[in-house]
């Protein structure tokens, strides 16, 4: 088993490689601009790699778990498509909705359950969106995924829900990726075929263990990314700015800026921070509801004053040195 995924890794390694020249020639490269956090041109789409290893999975596994794979490679195309030319959000959304069914379909969900797949396939859509949003320092999104990874990976060892291949091939690309994106100047970024991808892993897996635990705490699991980005919104919409224009908001993203931490130390700190909140998962699943109920509610109040209690330090920073 080791000598297996010690020739994934080797295979995955291999093909960063000759994802680094292709890049390069065909100039598949994200040059700075005046909301980028990084200064010197980039290769985009590193996180290919992803979308690869599951699809090395797929071919070494027997082709397990054939609706999500396409569902995910549909999304992984289109995003790619995207990460070379800007798509527009009307063409990418349909392939989304897309994504996210054919992942409930190979759950089991049938048509006639409208009632709980559309609240679902809403949320998933929402779900890989803000995961996309996150992505925009070095080491966030790789350390993240990483951590959540390992959460998911640990429960399942308990539970043995979904196969424990496909959260292991994963982490060993986002393992090769971190080697040329957890750097002060990386060479790599994920691009949307990155960070939607594994989203749609994520959205996957989670819904996966729901269904069989049953367990609520488990929505902590997108916490972290999660308050970041509803109270994003909630500020952004309350001084009268549009959703759908970029922006430079978002906490890691002031963190950077104004406090001048380096990327990495505020993608360790995300990281550390949701690290610490799946350990509560892992031993808060087994518990009863109301307990579950009743931690969920301690996690998300500490965490939104946590937020609250940074932007307003933030802000105060910014505001003394104008």
């Amino acid at each position: 088993m080791y000598t297996h995924y010690l020739i994934i890794f080797i295979v995955l390694s291999l093909l960063s490689i000759v994802y680094i020249k292709l890049a390069d020639k065909f100039n598949i490269i994200d040059k700075p601009n005046h909301r980028s956090s990084h200064t010197t041109p980039t290769i985009r789409g590193g996180g290919i790699l992803f979308w690869l290893a599951i699809i090395i999975y797929f071919i070494a596994s027997d082709f397990q778990y054939p609706y999500f794979v396409l569902g995910v490679s549909l999304i992984a195309i289109i995003s790619f498509v995207d990460d070379i030319i800007t798509l527009s959000s009307n063409l990418r959304l349909p392939f989304q909705f897309i994504a996210i069914a054919l992942c409930l379909f190979q759950l089991g969900f049938e048509t006639n359950e409208i009632l709980i797949i559309l609240p679902l396939l809403i949320f998933g859509v929402g779900f890989i969106n803000v995961y996309n949003f996150m992505d925009g320092i070095n080491g966030i999104t790789g350390l993240y995924s990483i951590v959540l990874l390992l959460g998911l990976f640990f429960i399942n060892l308990n539970e043995n829900i979904i196969d424990d291949q496909l959260i292991v091939c994963t982490l060993l690309s986002l393992i090769v990726f971190g080697f040329y994106n957890f750097r002060k100047k990386a060479r790599m970024f994920a691009g949307d075929i990155g960070s939607i991808a594994i989203a749609v892993l994520l959205f996957f897996l989670g819904t996966s263990f729901m269904i069989e635990i049953k367990a609520p705490i488990l929505l902590l699991m997108v916490l972290i990314y999660g308050t970041d980005s509803v109270l994003t919104i909630g500020y952004r919409k309350s001084i009268g700015e549009k959703i759908s224009e970029p922006h430079r908001k978002h906490i890691y993203q002031k963190l950077v800026r104004e406090t001048k931490l380096s990327h990495l130390q505020v993608a360790v700190f995300y990281a550390i921070a949701q690290a610490i909140i799946c350990v509560v998962v892992y031993f808060g699943y087994t518990q009863p509801i109301l307990s579950q109920l009743l931690i969920m509610a301690v996690c998300i109040i500490t965490f939104v004053l946590m937020y609250i209690y940074l932007f307003k330090m933030i802000e105060k920073k910014r505001l003394l040195s104008a």
